[in-house]
């Protein structure tokens, strides 16, 4: 039997990282979650995978991008205070295991009590301990720890090959990722990591978001940027564009009653063609390939000696991307598996060696 992906509650393949904590004691998990991140900043949390393992001295960079506090903490644990509850980030991340493994009960219609669990190639001894710490408290028994970029490889059967030098870049939602992979024997090695934590498609997402608040102050006179209930609808409007210009040349962002003054409501309607979509974010692409040449070095490889290219995480479906990708080693990467699946589906194929 081959894997496949368990869908959502909402029939969402994806569930976001992302834990609001209702001060009825409840928590949303998920799309949700993210919703309410413009409404109850101080409630939600996300990107916790930065915070796991680390203590307030190793993450003050990381503080001052996220809304939500540190209440307290140690060397090694920190407290984040949402509303009047405080929780660590295993607690956290436990909660979002929790409710992707009461998803696969309802799905598979018996009980899972026992996980793969892939994590950064980066992560250190503390980073993994935490992430073994949040399955124990969602319930599940984790029998191994697999680095993303080795579960991507596995999803295309790279292991199949007896050697070679596999490159995984990995632009996700927050950050961006880069590994250079030995393959020797069917063993992967991690020979380098790189990326840039401040690089992602919510940083692409707010390009164009910034470009929206701009045009319709320019149409209107009216700056939207500090009213939280139109950032909302923007930053999905942003997300939506971004994901129909991977596959036509020009979109219409249409926000009717986005806003209003004296004069009665407002609305928003804009063309963006990929091309000027692509002008936007050209920079932020490019950034990424410095941590690529840096990992290069580390690894003391040259961009021709790699002979396999990955994609992973959701962002590496613009088409700029491929080609800047494809542009700087010279050769294709692999398509064919979901880039948003992709590491999921290794974490399964290594499930399914470990269950014989």
């Amino acid at each position: 039997t081959a894997p496949f992906i368990i869908p959502g509650p909402d029939g969402d393949p994806l569930t976001p990282s992302v834990v609001t904590a209702l001060t009825n004691g409840d928590f949303l998990v998920g799309n949700p979650a993210r919703r309410a991140l413009v409404t109850h900043p101080n409630l939600t949390v996300y990107s916790v995978k930065r915070l796991m393992g680390r203590g307030v001295a190793d993450v003050q960079d990381e503080l001052k991008l996220f809304p939500f506090r540190i209440a307290s903490g140690s060397e090694s644990v920190i407290q984040l205070a949402l509303g009047p509850r405080t929780f660590t980030p295993p607690v956290i991340s436990g909660i979002i295991l929790r409710r992707l493994k009461q998803n696969a009960e309802e799905h598979l219609g018996e009980p899972v009590t026992k996980a793969v669990i892939t994590v950064p190639a980066y992560f250190n001894d503390a980073q993994r301990q935490a992430t073994k710490d949040a399955g124990r408290i969602a319930g599940l028994e984790v029998l191994r720890l697999v680095n993303e970029p080795t579960a991507a490889a596995l999803a295309y059967g790279l292991d199949k090959r007896k050697e070679g030098i596999v490159a995984v870049y990995d632009l996700g939602g927050g950050t961006f990722d880069i590994s250079i992979l030995r393959l020797q024997d069917g063993i992967f090695e991690v020979l380098s990591t790189g990326g840039d934590t401040h690089l992602g498609g919510d940083d692409i997402d707010n390009r164009v978001m910034d470009w929206l608040i701009a045009e319709f102050k320019k149409d209107s006179g009216i700056d939207v940027s500090k009213d939280k209930m139109v950032l909302q609808r923007l930053k999905e409007a942003a997300e939506k564009a971004k994901i129909e210009l991977s596959s036509v040349q020009e979109t219409t962002i249409n926000l009717p009653f986005h806003t209003a003054d004296a004069s009665g409501p407002k609305h928003l309607q804009k063309q963006l063609s990929r091309a000027k979509f692509e002008q936007m974010i050209r920079p932020l692409v490019e950034q990424s390939l410095e941590p690529v040449k840096k990992a290069l070095a580390d690894a003391k490889k040259k961009a021709e000696e790699i002979d396999e290219i990955v994609l992973v995480g959701g962002s590496t479906r613009i088409p700029l991307v491929q080609e800047l990708v494809k542009k700087f080693f010279g050769k294709e990467p692999h398509k064919g598996v979901n880039p948003d699946e992709v590491v999921a589906i290794g974490a399964a194929v290594q499930a399914g060696v470990l269950s014989g």
